[in-house]
């Protein structure tokens, strides 16, 4: 597929994934959409790519969310359906926001505004960064609509739920350092450090064994609502993969010699 709306480079075992609308706040259109399935797929598939960074082009805005202009023209010619939760059957599913099992680790660089379904996107990401002038929202009530790509659902998890459903309600923003206070983002630094913050969180993930990584992501995700002996007797696929991986065994013997691992991440 062409790319016409994201920027997709592969370097050095990383994604680096771009929403490549700057005139428009990186808005997403249906185009997009599309065009970052595409970007997943292959991600996913691209056994030298152990994480991904996505970001918006320009400092105006990481995204300011769903394509209004291309909404509003859709229900003007009678080809817009109604919308709720989640994207199946839509152009783009599925969309990050319900890549369930996508075990490889995102990093979501946030300069500017993340809007809607742009902090929908972030909140799907596994470690946010921010520059210190970012700011998130998800104003769909302002508009006669919800926060469907997990914005509910997301927010009521990863903040307190009282703080979560009263951004919901309002519409109302909040600055990168609340969303840090929250337990929302991980680290926020100057708009200038934004790039050399993300490489270490980078360099710092490529250090460890890629099967690892995604085991944690896995189990994690997967028993954070489970009772804890639950959680402890449940099978998880890529943790599975890391006991029994050559990875399991280089580690250790790394440490014992004294060197650095060589990581094979199958």
């Amino acid at each position: 597929m062409d790319l016409t709306r994201i920027r997709y480079e592969k370097r050095d075992r990383v994604a680096h994934v771009t929403l490549d609308r700057p005139e428009c706040a990186n808005a997403m259109d249906l185009r997009m959409h599309e065009e970052l399935a595409h970007v997943w797929d292959d991600f996913e598939a691209d056994d030298e790519l152990w994480l991904a960074v996505l970001t918006g082009a320009g400092d105006r805005a990481f995204s300011a969310g769903q394509d209004l202009k291309e909404l509003a023209a859709r229900t003007a010619n009678g080809t817009a359906a109604p919308s709720t939760f989640g994207s199946r059957g839509k152009p783009g599913w599925p969309r990050l926001t319900e890549r369930f099992g996508l075990a490889k680790p995102v990093i979501a660089r946030v300069n500017g505004h993340a809007f809607g379904g742009g902090f929908e996107l972030a909140l799907a990401c596994d470690v946010i960064v921010a520059a210190d002038t970012a700011t998130f929202a998800l104003p769909e009530a302002k508009l006669g609509l919800i926060a469907g790509a997990g914005g509910v659902f997301r927010l009521t998890r990863q903040a307190p739920y009282r703080v979560a459903l009263g951004h919901l309600i309002t519409g109302r923003p909040m600055t990168a350092d609340r969303a840090h206070q929250l337990g929302l983002v991980n680290e926020v630094v100057a708009a200038a450090e934004l790039d050399a913050c993300v490489a270490g969180w980078t360099a710092d993930i490529l250090r460890c064994a890629p099967l690892a990584v995604r085991a944690i992501k896995q189990a994690a995700a997967g028993a954070v609502t489970m009772p804890l002996d639950q959680a402890f007797a449940t099978r998880f696929p890529w943790e599975e993969r890391r006991m029994h991986s050559a990875d399991a065994e280089e580690g250790p013997l790394a440490f014992v010699e004294k060197r650095e691992p060589r990581w094979q991440g199958h």
